[in-house]
């Protein structure tokens, strides 16, 4: 990560009202210019002197050296800016499929969102699963076509696809008159950026309206249709003229209510486009007065009443991403919801307890010291944080993504946004026995802030095994970790065996020790036979006449016990077996619990030598989603994977789901192969069901 710089600014950052604050997400595909759009606004409100590129590296959002090698971004990023009085906070997300995590913590954190897609791309199935994404949520938003000045450019198809796309409500607010101006179609006014931005106000020239006619009556018409006004269609399609001030009005209520999307061409290079931009998101965009916060309980779980965008309301704010920074610790991005955060106060932190991603559950006070306006990796101090507003906490030391910062004297927890489940499997490991403490801190710190990272420590394998989204997670996630000081490695993910018997076997331990000291004496006879997949172990006690002392006989079981975990062939553990006692024989002196434990160990190994052991692999359900297009793709790949199909069945809108039961071993790439031959189109989840046994002829994983 990028150094941070801090500087004390005052209330030059700092909001009074959350009236005067926007709240926007930039959404869509990776390469559709959601970055150097933000750059364009910057330098354009004259928040920045000077636009950064992405190719060169100085980007305000893409400041982490992951996104600056990858040359797209790999997490959220806060640039807030001002406009008339209005302070936006724009933030910036990443488009590619392995980032979705930072997507839905920066709609979490948003009031309304800019879907950009590029005028030279197409919308592909990505795209929609984006806009699926925000229209989940409720997010209003406008849809932004940008990179006008692209050799492949083309508005007009652009437009046809997003409306086929995205369905109903996507129309036009603007349409270009030529290459530097911008046409109004409810104001009919020219903005001409022949100079650049600030744009010059011009009247159109009459060929032009009469170009543009047809899709200004479309937008009145879809303006009108949102409208509370049932009178108003009948008036307007009679001849009488619509006032410009109600179309204005009933479209900015059309816009917050989520229901109409207003298309605006922008071109960040030659400016165009960029003051419509503006005031679409200061006056037509809501307020965080209009959005609702999340539900909130106790820590406990007891109800609280719904929360309110109102400063002097119950503390209750959110961290949405969690960053290290090599000079100022963990810094925590917070959308305070509810209240006025403010320096030097004791506050509350409660987490959710995700212990199965490597979560730890806190609930704690902590005290901040300061508050901060984040730009990139640059922070500037500021006073107080309303609700309603972003601001960035310093060395908050318990706080992770998706916790809850609230007063001590009414703690508050927020419901979760959900986050998808990560399934590529990443073994790390420290290259050096010196970097093993450096490899846990830094892999600790990583998945505190990240929910869609989950570390499991298998000890079986004795493996840290890091479960990402994708390949490009994996990197970011390495990168980070040997930024942190560690030098880190990767290895093969091993995959935890099972044995059983493939028959019944007969056994006999005999542990006889005479010389030197205590003797030891005990033999034990015993049969042991399979049990159904999933039966576990039994032990079934058939000793008749008191051949073993029955104070002995636990331990004979005890001792069966230890070797079924130690294991018969390669050292995975042994299950789904019954073992009978049948016989055995004592001395009154030398017998004692530990010869019998040996005993029935050895008696396990001698029925592993008269018979046959097996090795079983972990078999999981696998549930796939994909476009139906995909189907038979997907089938024929499950079946080279030595997959079972148990099913197929309609989702609905094109899509259909494969049941499945696939060899785990078979799944350690699944991720990266499905979203391949799918174009990352599908998705699926995989839960353990069962082990069964490992085809003649395979090699267990190494």
């Amino acid at each position: 990560m990028a150094d941070r710089h801090t500087r004390n600014g005052g209330s030059s950052t700092a909001v009074a009202s959350p009236s005067s604050v926007r709240n926007v997400a930039l959404v869509g595909p990776s390469g559709s210019g959601k970055t150097t759009l933000t750059e364009a606004l910057l330098a354009a409100t004259g928040t920045v002197s000077r636009a950064g590129s992405v190719v060169e590296g100085t980007t305000v959002c893409d400041h982490d050296p992951a996104a600056v090698r990858q040359q797209r971004s790999v997490g959220l990023a806060l640039a807030p800016l001002r406009h008339d009085g209005i302070k936006i906070n724009l933030i910036d997300t990443p488009g590619y499929v392995d980032f979705i995590g930072e997507l839905r913590a920066g709609l979490r954190a948003a009031d309304s969102a800019l879907f950009v897609v590029c005028a030279a791309d197409g919308i592909d199935d990505t795209t929609v699963a984006l806009w699926h994404e925000c229209a989940a949520v409720g997010m209003p938003r406008a849809v932004v076509i940008s990179r006008l000045d692209h050799p492949r450019a083309d508005l007009n198809a652009e437009l046809t696809a997003c409306q086929q796309a995205f369905g109903g409500g996507v129309l036009p607010l603007y349409l270009p008159s030529g290459d530097t101006g911008l046409i109004g179609l409810i104001s009919q006014r020219l903005s001409d950026y022949s100079n650049g931005y600030p744009p010059v106000a011009g009247t159109p020239a009459d060929d032009d309206l009469a170009a543009l006619a047809e899709a200004r009556d479309a937008l009145i018409e879809g303006v009108i249709e949102q409208s509370e006004d049932e009178t108003l269609m009948d008036r307007y399609l009679a001849g009488e003229e619509v006032a410009e001030a109600t179309l204005i009005d009933d479209l900015e209520t059309a816009v917050a209510r989520g229901s109409f999307h207003p298309v605006i061409p922008v071109c960040a290079t030659t400016g165009v486009g960029l003051a419509e931009l503006l005031e679409v998101m200061t006056r037509a965009f809501p307020s965080p007065l209009e959005h609702e916060p999340p539900a909130v309980t106790s820590p406990g779980g007891k109800p609280h009443d719904p929360l309110h965008a109102d400063p002097d309301g119950p503390l209750a704010a959110e961290v949405v991403r969690t960053t290290m920074d090599s000079y100022v610790g963990r810094v925590s991005l917070v959308r305070v919801f509810s209240g006025t955060l403010r320096p030097e106060r004791q506050v509350h932190v409660s987490g959710h307890g995700l212990a199965e991603r490597g979560h730890a559950d806190h609930d704690v006070d902590e005290r901040i010291l300061h508050l901060y306006s984040a730009r990139g990796a640059e922070l500037e101090e500021v006073p107080y944080c309303v609700a309603g507003d972003l601001c960035a906490l310093t060395k908050v030391t318990s706080a992770e993504t998706g916790d809850t910062v609230s007063s001590p004297d009414d703690p508050l927890l927020m419901a979760t946004w959900p986050m998808p489940e990560p399934l590529l499997p990443v073994a790390v490991v420290a290259n050096n026995r010196s970097d093993e403490d450096a490899l846990a801190r830094n892999l600790a710190r990583l998945v505190a802030g990240d929910p869609t990272l989950r570390l499991e420590r298998n000890a079986e394998t004795n493996q840290l095994v890091l479960w990402c989204m994708g390949e490009a997670h994996a990197d970011v996630a390495l990168s980070r970790l040997r930024s942190g000081g560690a030098d880190v490695g990767t290895e093969d993910v091993r995959i935890p065996l099972r044995e059983t018997f493939a028959a019944k076997a007969h056994g006999r331990g005999k542990h006889v020790k005479q010389s030197g000291g205590h003797g030891q004496y005990a033999v034990c006879e015993m049969e042991v036979e399979p049990l159904p997949r999933g039966s576990g172990f039994e032990f079934v006690d058939k000793i008749y006449g008191g051949a073993i002392p029955h104070q002995f006989i636990p331990s004979v079981e005890k001792g069966v016990r230890a070797q079924m975990a130690k294991g018969l062939l390669d050292g995975n553990p042994v299950i789904d077996i019954r073992v009978t006692l049948l016989d055995g024989k004592a001395h009154s002196v030398d017998s004692s619990d530990a010869a019998f434990q040996t005993a029935g160990a050895l008696g396990l190994k001698d029925a592993a030598a008269n018979g046959k052991v097996i090795l079983l692999e972990p078999l999981d359900e696998v549930s796939v989603t994909m476009p139906d297009e995909h189907l038979g793709t997907v089938l024929g790949d499950l079946s080279a994977r030595r997959g079972r199909v148990l099913g197929t069945e309609s989702a609905g809108d094109g899509h259909s789901i494969i049941k499945a039961e696939v060899p785990a071993t078979e799944l350690l790439r699944y991720a990266i192969d499905l979203r391949s031959m799918t174009s990352g189109t599908a998705t699926f989840t995989r839960t353990f069901s069962r082990y069964e046994p490992l085809p003649q002829g395979m090699h267990a994983p190494a």
